[in-house]
Parts: structure tokens; C-alpha cells; sequence
């Protein structure tokens, strides 16, 4: 009851300051009368998943991200690939991704409903947000009626920020996108879920790092001792989205160096800081920049199409 009253205030807060409800020919109700039941449907299959697997909760997130910074949100991150192509989730960046079976379930029950009118691309921005709300994040809507990209290349991939990257090479990564640093610092926050793999930060450990705390260099030596696929949680709660991980950069435990690098920034470190401080505050910065993220070089019309089957093009 608390959550329901929760998401209809902030609908209403939506509502009152005017956040768009359209967006590059995107609609708040785009498949209200072609497929009503269509968020209702991606929603059950976000949560059931989640219910019995909470740590796919950060694969979801994860996989809009791959998603719409490559072609922008196409879900070409979908394509399979075929023996003339080696497709994006082939990539070395992508094999650790997860949820797909998600979306495909959520996809299959919708074509049972309404054949022809969903996209993939739209499926993927939807279970992504369900999937934030899911681990105690914000609520945020999104409008709908992205079309399904055609491409899906390997190389495409090496434009996917490196977990080596400093802020300023953050910035500037995202900014060519149309972010600003505290949309950089905002999405970060993201890995208050999940975890990273020992090879994306074993670096760290093999030359002095005065940004590293010493014991937890400590900890995450003893994970690495398993193998690079060996995982550390970004911090200590993470299957719950909360504002843990901009407590554990202030106390310099961030695992990827490209987590710490925004507190040991002072251009980006105030951020942090105000995070840290103010988890609605991070809440309502994290919902603007997914909305910017979710509209990313979406695809319409002709520039698409609806796939009857997300990992293969019709």
C-alpha cells in the first residue's frame, strides 16, 4: 500500500513540474488502444524473474546501457548472430550480460496478445525501469513506440566506455551523447547493483593506489585469487538500489577505477558527495538521466521495424 501511494505521488509530481510526455515522436500512451496490456505483461515477467533471481535486476539495467549507447535504443543488443555476422552481444564487453531469456519471455506473451505491435527496443527500456522500481529504486515512466534496429556489429561495441576511463574521459564520452556530468555521475550510480568481474579491475591492484583503501585493496585481491571471472558487489547491498555505492567511493572502496575516478575528481566530486548525503536526491537525478538514456537515437517508422522475435530480424 505504501508503494502504490508512493508511484501515485510521484506521478503526480510529474504531472504538477510537467516532465514531457512526448518525446522525439515517443508517446506516454503509445499502446493504449494497439496493446494495453503490453507494460502490465513486461512488468509480471520483470518481476517474476526478479523474485526468483534478484540479482537480475542489474543485468536488466545494464543491458538498456549496451543497448542504446551502441545505434542508439534499437535492441540491437538482441541480434543473435548468424554466420555472415558476428552481432554486439558476441562482444567480449557483452558475454557477461543477462536477462535476455526476460525478454524474450515478456515478448513471446505479448505477440500472444497483440502480433506485430510491441517492439523489442520499447520491451527492453520498459524492463529496465520495472527493474530499478523492483530493487527499491525510483519510480520513472517512459514514453513508448521505439522501433527495432536492423544492425547488430562486433565492432560497434568499442565505443562502449572502458571501465579504465577517468572522468574526464567519462565526460566527455557521454557528453558527445548529450549528457552532462551529473547525468555521468547520476547513471554511475546504477552500481549500487550488481557486480563487476575481476579482470575489469585487477589493474588496480598491481601498482600503488593512494584512491584505494587498503583493506579493501585487501578484499578485492582475496576475490581475484579465484580468476579473472571471479565478482565483487560494487557495495554492500547489492540487490538494493540505495545510494551504498557513492558511500563506499567516500570511503574509497569503489571497485571499477572508473567508479572511483568521480570522487577523485573535484569537477565531479561534489556529486558524489551530494549523493552520498541525499539518496532522494540521487533518486530524482537518476530518473531524469535513465528518461535521456531510454530516448537515446530511438528509431521510428521507417528507420525500424517490429520483430516478431527479438533476436532475429524479420
Amino acid at each position: 500500500m505504501v508503494r502504490a501511494n508512493l508511484v501515485s505521488m510521484i506521478l503526480l509530481m510529474h504531472a504538477i513540474v510537467g516532465f514531457p510526455f512526448h518525446a522525439r515522436g515517443l508517446s506516454m500512451t503509445y499502446y493504449m488502444m494497439s496493446c494495453p496490456f503490453a507494460e502490465q505483461i513486461v512488468k509480471n515477467s520483470v518481476n517474476n524473474a526478479l523474485q526468483a533471481d534478484p540479482t537480475l535486476s542489474a543485468g536488466l539495467i545494464r543491458m538498456l546501457f549496451h543497448d542504446c549507447f551502441i545505434e542508439g535504443c534499437d535492441a540491437s543488443i538482441l541480434l543473435d548472430s548468424t554466420k555472415d555476422n558476428t552481432a554486439e552481444k558476441d562482444s567480449p564487453a557483452n558475454l557477461s550480460l543477462r536477462g535476455y531469456k526476460i525478454i524474450d519471455d515478456a515478448k513471446q506473451k505479448i505477440e500472444n496478445r497483440c502480433p506485430g505491435v510491441v517492439s523489442c527496443a520499447d520491451i527492453v527500456a520498459m524492463a529496465a525501469r520495472d527493474a530499478v522500481f523492483w530493487a527499491g529504486g525510483p519510480y520513472y515512466d517512459i514514453p513508448k513506440g521505439r522501433f527495432d534496429g536492423k544492425r547488430s556489429k562486433i565492432e560497434d561495441t568499442r565505443n562502449l566506455p572502458s571501465p579504465f576511463l577517468n572522468a574526464s574521459q567519462l565526460i566527455q564520452t557521454f557528453g558527445q551523447r548529450g549528457f552532462t556530468p551529473q547525468d555521468v555521475v547520476a547513471l554511475s550510480g546504477a552500481h549500487t547493483l550488481g557486480v563487476a568481474r575481476c579482470s575489469s579491475f585487477k589493474a588496480r591492484l598491481t601498482v600503488p593506489d593512494s584512491s584505494l583503501d587498503s583493506t579493501f585493496a585487501n578484499t578485492l585481491s582475496k576475490t581475484c585469487s579465484a580468476g579473472d571471472n571471479a565478482e565483487q558487489p560494487f557495495d554492500a547491498t547489492r540487490n538494493d538500489f540505495d545510494n551504498a555505492y557513492f558511500n563506499a567511493l567516500q570511503m574509497k572502496s569503489g571497485v571499477l577505477f572508473s567508479d572511483q575516478t568521480l570522487f577523485n575528481t573535484p569537477r565531479t566530486r561534489n556529486l558524489v558527495s551530494g549523493y552520498a548525503l541525499n539518496q532522494a536526491k540521487f533518486f530524482f537525478d537518476f530518473q531524469q538521466a535513465m528518461r535521456k538514456m531510454s530516448n537515446l537515437d530511438v528509431k521510428l517508422g521507417s528507420q525500424g521495424e517490429i520483430r516478431q522475435n527479438c533476436r532475429s530480424i524479420n
